[in-house]
């Protein structure tokens, strides 16, 4: 019996052994998480911590957009996944998917609660002084949306005459470059979300409602019967990355990362996973970043 009790203590002590080992091993594993990255740098502290916030628009089809179901899709959607795997991180278990509606963006990425920014984020030297932008990724361009039949507005000098009101974002490059067109800034309807903008127009408080082509395109898609597009972008919009105004080495990071998804076909299989922006819109033929 006691060299029984001596044979089983022993087996539960090599158990124990190997169980301890096993969890080294794994501890081990997770300490080099990231490894491949400069010591000190974004990369490695996001894939060491094996988790990632990105900031997004909740509210625009075919770029970020909340389903009813909690899931989230979009362009930018799948540009954020592209970049957590090149982290090392699992897409679907590691992006934490933060609403960074218009006005918000800057302060989300200043004060950190957010890793980066990918929601339709026009770069423009104003927000420059904040912070800072890899990409473009995509140059879109500003466009006006309409109630379906409206003939009436056929671009952005209709509302030089003073009778037409529009609708726009607070905060947004949009709704500062529509000033140069009305007759008088009362005619600027402001909200926070364009989802307000839409349902100002459907009540007709608004005329018009004006934003960048890509994103009014997606939502007369979901809602063709509502909605036209006037299609006359009379801007162009490049869309970049934000992240924290100094992070040079991670701004440089994504911007190696645009241009290898785009060469290797992975922005275009990210452009078309939730369905076409449509022909007035295509997928570009060239990208270069800005390398500031």
């Amino acid at each position: 019996m006691r060299v029984k009790r001596i044979i089983a203590i022993a087996a539960a002590a090599v158990v124990a052994f190997g169980v301890s080992a096993c969890a080294g091993q794994q501890g081990s594993g997770s300490n080099n998480a990231g490894s491949q990255f400069p010591e000190g740098s974004t990369m490695r502290k996001i894939a060491q911590a094996g988790k990632i916030t990105i900031g997004i628009k909740w509210d625009q089809p075919r770029f970020g957009l909340k389903g009813l179901d909690g899931k989230f899709t979009g362009f930018d959607v799948e540009i954020g996944k592209l970049l957590a795997k090149e982290l090392g991180l699992d897409p679907e278990k590691a992006i934490k998917w933060e609403e960074s509606v218009t006005k918000a963006r800057e302060d989300h990425i200043i004060h950190g609660r957010v890793d980066m920014v990918i929601a339709t984020y026009t770069i423009n030297a104003a927000r420059k002084e904040k912070v800072a932008f890899a990409g473009p990724y995509y140059i879109a361009g500003q466009d006006i949306l309409v109630a379906k039949g409206d003939t009436s507005i056929t671009g952005p000098d209709s509302f030089k005459e003073g009778t037409k009101k529009v609708c726009s974002v607070t905060g947004s490059t949009p709704a500062k470059t529509i000033e140069q067109y009305v007759k008088d800034k009362a005619q600027i309807v402001l909200f926070d979300v364009y989802t307000k903008c839409l349902d100002a127009l459907k009540k007709k408080q608004v005329d018009a409602v004006t934003t960048d082509n890509v994103i009014l395109m997606g939502y007369v898609t979901q809602s063709p019967n509502d909605y036209q597009l006037v299609a006359k972008p009379f801007t162009k919009e490049p869309y970049g990355i934000g992240v924290k105004k100094d992070d040079t080495v991670f701004r440089n990071w994504i911007n190696d990362k645009i241009e290898a998804f785009f060469s290797s076909g992975s922005y275009k299989t990210a452009w078309n996973a939730n369905g076409s922006i449509g022909e007035m819109a295509p997928i570009p033929t060239e990208l270069k970043v800005d390398r500031y």
